[in-house]
C-alpha cells in the first residue's frame, strides 16, 4: 500500500523543497490555492521521477480540506502531513493573514486528527516571529476558542492587534497566529497522543522564498545581516528538517517546537542580555 504525505503550501518555497525529499518514498499530495503553481510544480517534480496528485484548496475552508482527507486516503494510507501553507504580512490584512496561518492551521490539524491512523505525524510551519512578540502581547488565554468558537477566537486576536496602527496591524497578527501555531503544536499532543500520533511545529527563520523575500524590506533583511549565521535560509535546508520531524526516525518526538533560524533570535537575545547589562 502506498504511503502517502500531504504537503499543503506545495506549489513552492519550502513545500515544494519537502516534496523533492518526501516524494522519494512517498506518494505526495500537493495541496495550493494557486492552480497555475500547483501545475508548475507538478512539472518539476515529474521531471524528478516524482507524480505528485494536485490538489487545488484552501486551508480556511474546512470543507475543501476535507476534500483533500479524502483525496489522500484514496491514494493509500495516510502517513505524514506537512503543513506549510500561510501568508506573510505583506500579503494583507491582519484580518486574512490570521484567518490563513491560526484557522487554516486548525482546520489542516483537526482534518488529519479525524483521518488518519496510529504512527502518523504532522508538521506545522511557525516562525521566529512566534519567538520575538512580549509574552504580554499574546493572548493565550484566548487560544483555546479557535478549536469551539473561532468567530469569538478571531474577534479577540484582531482586538489584540489594534494596540499598533492600522498599518502595522499585520506584522502583529503574523506574529500572533505563528504563535498560535506553537501553541497548538505543544497543547495538542497529548490528545494527538491518545490515537498514536504526532505532531511537531517548526519556526523558520528568513528562507529564501518568494513568500519570505516580500518582507526583506520590512525587516527581514536587516535580522538576517545580523545573525550568527548573516545569510537567508535555503528552502532545501528547511526540507531536509521537516521531512525529518514527519518521518519514522522522529517517532519520540511530539509537541514541541523547533527554531531553525540561523541564530536570529539568539544573537538578538545576547544582544538584548549586553545591552541591559
Amino acid at each position: 500500500m502506498n504511503r502517502v504525505s500531504v504537503i499543503t503550501g506545495g506549489a513552492g518555497g519550502m513545500g515544494l523543497a519537502t516534496a523533492t525529499v518526501v516524494g522519494r518514498d512517498h506518494a505526495v499530495v500537493l495541496c495550493d490555492n494557486r492552480t497555475d503553481r500547483l501545475d508548475d510544480a507538478a512539472r518539476t517534480l515529474d521531471g524528478l521521477g516524482i507524480q505528485p496528485t494536485v490538489f487545488a484548496g484552501d486551508v480556511t475552508d474546512r470543507a475543501a480540506v476535507d476534500r483533500l482527507f479524502d483525496t489522500a486516503t484514496g491514494l493509500g494510507q495516510l502517513v505524514s502531513v506537512i503543513h506549510t501553507a500561510g501568508v506573510s504580512p505583506s500579503m494583507g490584512s491582519a484580518e486574512y493573514v490570521m484567518r490563513t496561518n491560526a484557522i487554516g492551521t486548525v482546520n489542516v490539524n483537526e482534518a488529519f486528527y479525524a483521518t488518519a491512523g496510529e504512527g502518523a505525524a504532522i508538521v506545522n510551519v511557525a516562525s521566529m516571529a512566534a519567538h520575538m512578540l512580549p509574552d504580554e502581547m499574546i493572548p493565550r488565554n484566548r487560544f483555546p476558542q479557535a478549536l469551539s468558537d473561532q468567530d469569538a477566537f478571531m474577534a479577540d486576536m484582531l482586538t489584540a492587534c489594534a494596540v499598533v496602527p492600522e498599518d502595522a496591524q499585520s506584522g502583529i497578527a503574523y506574529a500572533l497566529s505563528k504563535s498560535f501555531v506553537r501553541w497548538y503544536s505543544s497543547a495538542q499532543a497529548e490528545r494527538f497522543n491518545g490515537k498514536g500520533l504526532r505532531i511537531v511545529s517548526v519556526s523558520p527563520g528568513s528562507i529564501d522564498t518568494e513568500m519570505g523575500r516580500l518582507e526583506e524590506n520590512a525587516g527581514a533583511g536587516a535580522m538576517v545581516a545580523d545573525a550568527a549565521v548573516p545569510r537567508w535560509g535555503r528552502p532545501e535546508e528547511m526540507a531536509e528538517l521537516l521531512a525529518f520531524c514527519a518521518g519514522d526516525k522522529a517517532g519520540y518526538l511530539t509537541g514541541t517546537d523547533i527554531l531553525n533560524d540561523g541564530g536570529v533570535i539568539a544573537s538578538m537575545t545576547e544582544r538584548a542580555r549586553k545591552a541591559s547589562a
